[in-house]
């Protein structure tokens, strides 16, 4: 079944989007993450301008991410004064991210911009994330435990001024390190889409210090509302909000969520990080490729 989406300006399979979607969402509930660090990527090869995957993007996760915000509140598992304050931070970062969007966007290199990102960011991660799987792969190998992470945060953050006392995380670090961590990750959601959780977690954990019980539910928290901003500054701003699109995409992903979940319950720890880096690195080399191949349609109108 075809619908047209009114800001995209084109015709699309219902069931290919809700299928896109369900897909992300299956990724989603099997590795813990947002998964809009991998819907714009994909609406992008499915044909959907640039732009306007961005902006859906950050609105479907809006969506996604409100039913694990109230899971991880019911059980604790939410530092609030933390999560207020990335929230800020990701507020600050939103508007200074629509300012560089409708900067790009006048010089005409938005789309490059966005697929440039996505290949350092995707391929930086995905490295990463492989790097680690396979150590304990090692490890496991040899018999030999994998070394137990030691929480402590980063030097830098540790010569910060105006410490504050986060009970729930366990830290007694300067507010501006969170500050400055969302502000962060709320321009690469205004640019990119992405709730920034594949780059919220990991920094939280090895630059914050945080307690890893707190880490997903004040990731999700933040994320949660920084998107909201996202989507009201986009549809101030760049008006590249399908809310057709967005709904298409969230209605897959709720459902692919559930069955995500079942299967994580299933599988090792390791196995999926090391699955999860595969498709992020594979998503990382087609959006490479994709900056030297000359496209069908060398202008587009929007």
């Amino acid at each position: 079944m075809d619908l047209y989406l009114p800001v995209a300006n084109l015709s699309v399979n219902a069931l290919v989007i809700i299928m896109l979607g369900g897909g992300v969402g299956l990724l989603s509930g099997m590795f813990g993450v947002g998964g809009g660090f991998l819907t714009t990527p994909l609406l992008i090869f499915y044909g959907i301008p640039p732009t306007v995957a961005a902006a859906s993007a950050a609105t479907q996760v809006t969506g996604a991410s409100v039913s694990g915000v109230m899971a991880h509140l019911e059980r604790g598992g939410v530092d609030l004064r933390m999560g207020g304050i990335l929230v800020v931070g990701g507020i600050i970062g939103s508007m200074l991210g629509a300012l560089i969007f409708e900067l790009l966007a006048s010089v005409g290199q938005i789309d490059t911009a966005i697929a440039i990102l996505y290949v350092v960011l995707l391929g930086s991660v995905g490295s990463l994330m492989a790097k680690e799987a396979w150590g304990v792969f090692r490890a496991n190998k040899a018999g030999v435990p994998p070394p137990a992470r030691k929480r402590r945060h980063h030097p830098l953050v540790a010569s910060l001024p105006l410490r504050w006392r986060f009970y729930r995380s366990g830290l007694y670090i300067s507010p501006l390190a969170p500050l400055i961590l969302g502000a962060v990750v709320g321009i690469l959601t205004m640019l990119l889409g992405v709730g920034g959780g594949f780059i919220m977690v990991p920094a939280m954990l090895y630059l914050l210090g945080m307690s890893t019980q707190v880490v997903v539910g004040t990731s999700l928290y933040q994320i949660l509302f920084v998107t909201i901003a996202t989507t009201m500054v986009h549809s101030m701003t760049t008006g590249a909000v399908d809310i057709v699109l967005a709904g298409l995409l969230l209605l897959g992903s709720v459902v692919g969520a559930q069955i995500g979940a079942r299967f994580a319950q299933r599988a090792k720890p390791e196995y999926l990080r090391m699955a999860l880096a595969a498709v992020v690195l594979l998503v990382a080399l087609q959006m490479a490729v994709g900056l030297f191949i000359r496209p069908a349609e060398i202008y587009t109108v929007q």
